[in-house]
Order: C-alpha cells, then structure tokens, then sequence
C-alpha cells in the first residue's frame, strides 16, 4: 500500500482514536485527524495534550517521522492533517473525507455518529470501519446500510474493535470447516475495567434504547430483551487465569456480528464479576498509561467455545489493554478493504469479510491466538 493512501480519523483526539492515530502512522499509512474540536485536533497533531504524545511523535513536541523540534514535520514530512466536523453537520463531514481512502470512525455515542458518517462515506464511495460496542448502533447499521452499500459497493465493517469484531474472528476462527454451530460462548476475563468517559456515555445511550433495567441476549436464534437480572456462574477460564466468577448473558457486540454470518442459535457472552463491578461503579476511574505506548495495566483473555453435537472447538487469546488493542485490530482490516483482501461486499462483520484465522495471526505482535479445533 502506498504511503499516499489517507485515512481519515472521526473522533481522532479520544482515547481509542489516539491508539488509532498511532497505528496507522506506525504502519506507514496518513492518518486525518477529524473532529469537532480544532484545539484538541492541534494539540494530538502536536503533541501538546496532557499525556504529551502526539499523532506525529513524543514529548512536549511532536517529533514528526523524519526529524525533531519545532513543529511537527508529519508522517511523510509534511504538517498534520487537520480538519474539523461535527456528525450534525453533514457538509463538515464531506469535506473532512475528501481525498481519503477510507474513514474509522471512533466518535462515540455510534447512535448518533453511525448514520451520519456512513452516509458521507457512501457519497465519498469509500470504505467505513467503525469501533462501536454499542449494540443498538451495530443493528441499526446492518438493518440500515445493507442494501445500499452492496448497490453501491461500498464496504462497511461495524464493530471492528474488541467487542464485535475480535469475538467474531475468534468464534468464526474456531468453526474452522463447520456449516453450522449449536452454541457460542464468549467468555471475556479482564483483570479489571477502567472505562474510558465514551464508553460510560456508550452504555448510557444504549441502556437508555432497551429501556431502564433491560438488558439482552441471543437466543433460539434471536435477540430477546428480558428484565430479570442476568445469572452468575463459574467459567473454566484456561490458566494462568483459572476459573472465575462471571456474569452470564452479560450481552456485547457479539450477538450483532457472529449470527450476522455464521448459523448458530444461541450466542452467549460472559464477563469477569470484577470487570463487570469496575463498569458498574460511577468511581472506577478512566484507564491510566503504564507504558510508553500509552497502554493501561489491563489484562484480558478471551475464550471462545463453539459446540456442535457433542464436539467442542475453541479460541484462546491474550493480551493488554483492550482499548489500546482496538487499534491494531481496526487499522488491520483498514489495510485488507483498501488492499482488496475481502471476502464480502456491503455490510459484513469482521468474520464475514476477511479470512479469520489469517488475520488473527496477522495480531500475533498485539496478542496471542491459540485454535483449538
């Protein structure tokens, strides 16, 4: 791919589009910082924020590429790309994308930025990734945006981030050869959760859509809204982790993009009690850096099983930081839609467009797979 090739960046100043930013520079690609904010947008451009990393280098002062001091020299020795746009403001947008190859939105409440970007990548005719969790959002975009893009043949890839995307690899990776599955279970074991102030504002919006004290799952092949609390139970995590008190049905992303593809009628997803209480908590502050890649302490493992009669297959995958590590997941299958390594046109969730085990190991420097099938 050429280092001319642009990628534009809704929502480039927050916390996972920062990691976004990084990413793509880091692999050689342009990135355009996009947002509503033009203060914010320079400061990232310039390294100025408080962490003092910015899009183009390091320290009090962007370093750029190809030199230090001074002003930021940019990835490719030019200044940064910075444009600013509001999702309500549907011409900002266009003229944020023009010129790009592609848009990772990573602007969030999605119920609110989904639609508007979408659309502008649809007139644009380029590729759309976003990293939404919220589940509303992922419905609205496939039961939306399905039939237009396939006309137009514009490629849209929601929930490309840990929650949506990485589940459906790992559980499209361990079906391996199966047509079909009795059951899915995700059972995420984070060591703990920092939520960042959009994801608060992400839940808050969705819990807010289902109604006051409902929540979701997939069953009988269907999302079904109940009101009783969700059950808690034991899973046999793999070690170093071990077995673990979870909340059962504790519904993600998951339940939009792995029966968005693969014919299975029970998808159920699991989180650590421990994570789950730290989201939970108004005083569980936001994730702090521990690293110079700005990374928090976070650790997770992730443990897919698949069932089919009285066979079981299964994914494991570890790592840090899942925020952090939605970067080089999104930036990832960036990279394959403008390289045409896809598998789908249109609306297509990460395990529909792209070869799942093949791109799982493409992460092997970010996080560790093992297929058990």
């Amino acid at each position: 791919m050429g280092s001319e090739r642009a990628v534009a960046v809704f929502g480039a100043y927050g916390h996972t589009g920062r990691f976004v930013v990084a990413e793509l520079r880091a692999r050689g690609l342009r990135p355009v910082l996009v947002g509503r904010d033009p203060d914010k947008l320079k400061a990232l451009a310039y390294g100025t924020e408080a962490q003092g990393t910015g899009a183009w280098g390091t320290g009090g002062r962007a370093a750029g590429a190809y030199g230090t001091g001074g002003r930021a020299a940019g990835a490719y020795g030019t200044a940064p790309d910075i444009r600013t746009a509001s999702a309500d403001d549907p011409a900002s947008v266009d003229r944020a994308l023009t010129g790009a190859a592609a848009v990772i939105n990573c602007a969030g409440p999605f119920a609110t930025t989904a639609a508007p970007v979408i659309e502008a990548a649809l007139r644009a005719g380029i590729p759309y990734l976003d990293v939404a969790a919220e589940i509303e959002a992922n419905l609205d975009t496939f039961a939306h945006y399905a039939e237009r893009a396939h006309e137009a043949q514009v490629l849209i890839v929601p929930a490309m981030a840990f929650f949506g995307g990485f589940g459906d690899l790992l559980a499209t990776a361990a079906m391996g050869d199966w047509t079909a599955a009795d059951e899915v279970h995700i059972a995420y074991g984070l060591s703990s959760w920092h939520p960042t102030a959009g994801t608060r504002t992400a839940g808050a919006v969705s819990r807010e859509r289902r109604g006051a004290g409902r929540r979701i799952r997939y069953t009988a092949g269907r999302l079904e809204h109940r009101d009783d609390a969700p059950p808690t139970l034991e899973w046999p995590f793999p070690e170093p982790l071990g077995p673990r008190t979870v909340i059962g049905e504790f519904t993600m992303a998951d339940v939009v993009t792995v029966p968005s593809h693969l014919t299975v009628p029970e998808v159920r997803t699991y989180m650590t009690a421990e994570a789950a209480r730290d989201l939970s908590s108004p005083d569980t502050p936001a994730p702090a850096a521990v690293d110079e890649r700005g990374r928090s302490d976070q650790t997770f493992l992730v443990d897919v099983v698949v069932r089919s009669g009285g066979a079981e297959r299964r994914a494991v995958a570890r790592g840090q930081d899942i925020y952090a590590v939605t970067a080089p997941l999104v930036v990832e299958a960036a990279e394959r839609l403008l390289t045409g390594r896809t598998r789908a046109v249109g609306v297509a969730s990460a395990g529909r467009m792209f070869d799942a085990p093949d791109f799982l190991r493409a992460l092997s420097p970010h996080i560790g797979v093992a297929l058990f099938t």
